[in-house]
């Protein structure tokens, strides 16, 4: 089971999880809408990689860290949660509603798109 994390909640997450290492905010929107918004790193390493080239880009990612996947409103971060989980990474969690729900629970200077 994947957790399902809101970015209100994932300040508690992250304490959670940090006795596996340093936690991980995986951002894999498309460099277009990184442009848009963006979250900054706090408490968290922020990694992006778009999610059609997370396979190629696999080795870029510790299977023993906390990753915690976001996208636009949480769809496609499942499912890279979901690839990551079953290939071997053992805490992953999705943020739920993604950057558009940090924008409304943590930080309205995000722009909404």
């Amino acid at each position: 089971m994947i957790a399902q994390v809101r970015p209100s909640d994932l300040s508690a997450w992250l304490e959670t999880v940090r006795r596996h290492g340093a936690p991980v905010v995986l951002d894999v929107r498309e460099p277009n809408e990184l442009r848009v918004a963006s979250v900054k790193a706090d408490g968290f390493e922020l990694v992006t990689i778009p999610m059609g080239v997370i396979p190629p880009r696999l080795n870029e990612l510790d299977p023993e860290q906390p990753i915690a996947c976001l996208c636009h409103h949480g769809a496609r971060s499942m499912q890279v949660a979901a690839f990551l989980r079953a290939r071997g990474f053992n805490h992953v969690a999705n943020i739920a509603g993604g950057i558009n729900a940090w924008s409304a629970e943590l930080d309205p200077s995000i722009a909404r798109y």
